[in-house]
């Protein structure tokens, strides 16, 4: 414990998992009970265990928004001996050995069979991505994206979790408990951006790693055109020699049972021999259908990371960065913010308007203002004008309790602006898609506890008090789409 935050230091990424699944509840009305609203709770995941001549390395992690931890029986389990093991060992002598010894050709009956030729005399693999050239670690590009860095990548409340380990991945692949790294979440929201920012970094730290960005969806089509060829044998060889393996999407494997097979055998031997796996995928492994029981129990071995849509401020520094970035100058305070409450579906959408509005400015040769702003969302969100936000409901409460929305936001606590308050507050929770934090925010400054307590003061009198419910249903009236 220092000052108000608890620290809880566990010995791996399960263990964190675990806690939040069982405990989490019972440790915040513990926080909230001893050292109030202001009390914080954090983790310290040990990351690496460190020898005589290092000490233990460990990650400070919040809370994560996960609603459950995995299985204790899908915990790593100790690899076995090494005898008669044709994954055993590391590096590209053992990626060799297991193309030699065990998968990867293709009998008449569809099954994979044992080749008998020897590593010696082996002819060079084909390279998946240019079937014309033989692979070559050092000369195949990483399919990555420079432009996604860790330095553009905005972080907040949203993805704080998955941006944590993911740096902590890209500083030490393949030596942290986070491994596989699985990130996910709905469309739009930078799963990509993130996981091959984790790719360019390792690339520029360490030039020598073979590292690779490959979708599920490429990674399929470039198993069944090796099947086709009769190059099962180089199409495993490939990927056994990647350092750092970034596979997007990985829910698009599902149903392909072959895929899977191959990806199975490709996932243990990178995973024993110490490298890298870091995954995207749009729902997290326990909704993840057609999927191998033996697959899904391997993603949970490592980190399962979620990013959700962004909240007010995550956006609003999205609009500054990627202005700032194009050399555009930033808009004053109002059109940015009318900008970020009126995009918060996700981050791409906001980016398209972005990039509309930078366009809109350079041929016109004008500065971005509200009303080019509002001329840009007309063409590309529809109704925005109609949507309810914080301003117009804080507008609309203090106007029914006859008092003023800078009242709403004082620190008073006269009933009658306490109930405004509260009503604002549960309106707000209702009917916009901001964060408990970004509305605590907007009203002075509040706690998130605060706007948890007054949503649930307001729903408690709606079901026991006849007068006030009719008020709140006659101001519902009022935010209705």
């Amino acid at each position: 414990m220092k000052g108000n935050v608890l620290t809880i230091q566990v010995p791996s990424a399960y263990f964190y998992d675990w806690l939040e699944e069982h405990y989490v509840d019972e440790l915040r009305r513990a926080l909230l009970k001893e050292l109030g609203t202001d009390g914080r709770l954090e983790y310290s995941v040990v990351v690496d265990q460190g020898n005589e001549q290092a000490p233990p390395r460990a990650l400070h992690l919040p809370p994560s928004r996960k609603t459950s931890a995995p299985d204790p029986r899908d915990a790593p389990q100790p690899m076995p001996s090494t005898v008669g093991n044709p994954l055993a060992g590391s590096g590209r002598a053992a990626s060799a050995r297991y193309v030699n010894s065990q998968a990867v050709r293709t009998t008449p009956r569809g099954n994979f069979g044992i080749n008998n030729q020897s590593a010696d005399t082996m002819a060079p693999p084909r390279n998946p991505f240019d079937t014309a050239r033989p692979m070559d670690g050092n000369l195949v590009p990483s399919q990555l994206n420079g432009s996604y860095t860790f330095d553009n990548y905005i972080e907040g409340d949203c993805n704080r979790l998955a941006r944590s380990a993911g740096l902590a991945v890209a500083n030490k692949p393949g030596t942290t408990s986070f491994n596989p790294l699985m990130v996910y979440g709905g469309v739009g929201l930078g799963k990509t951006h993130l996981v091959q920012a984790i790719g360019n970094h390792i690339k520029a730290t360490a030039p020598e790693r073979f590292v690779l960005y490959v979708s599920a969806e490429k990674f399929t089509n470039q198993f069944i055109d090796s099947v086709q060829r009769a190059q099962v044998q180089d199409f495993a060889n490939f990927y056994l020699q990647v350092d750092a393996l970034i596979l997007d999407d990985v829910q698009f494997l599902a149903n392909k049972g072959k895929t899977q097979e191959m990806f199975f055998h490709i996932f243990n031997h990178l995973h024993q021999s110490g490298k890298q796996i870091v995954m995207t995928s749009d729902r997290p492994p326990k909704d993840l259908q057609g999927l191998e029981d033996r697959l899904l129990n391997r993603f949970k071995w490592g980190l399962t990371a979620d990013v959700q849509s962004p909240d007010f401020e995550t956006r609003v520094a999205i609009i500054r960065n990627k202005m700032e970035q194009d050399g555009i100058d930033i808009p004053p305070d109002h059109v940015v913010d009318y900008l970020a409450n009126s995009v918060h579906t996700n981050v791409r959408e906001l980016e398209g308007v972005i990039a509309s509005l930078v366009a809109q400015s350079s041929l016109s040769r004008r500065d971005i203002d509200l009303e080019m702003v509002k001329q840009a969302l007309r063409h590309i969100i529809e109704e925005v004008e109609a949507e309810v936000n914080l301003d117009f409901i804080q507008k609309t409460v203090a106007a029914y309790f006859n008092i003023s929305v800078e009242l709403l936001k004082d620190k008073t606590r006269k009933k009658e602006v306490v109930t405004a308050r509260q009503v604002a507050m549960y309106f707000a929770k209702h009917h916009t898609a901001h964060t408990l934090k970004t509305i605590g925010f907007h009203f002075g400054g509040r706690d998130h506890t605060t706007v948890m307590h007054s949503v649930q003061t307001v729903s408690d009198l709606v079901d026991s008090d006849k007068k006030f419910r009719e008020q709140v249903e006659e101001l519902r009236k009022k935010f209705a789409k």
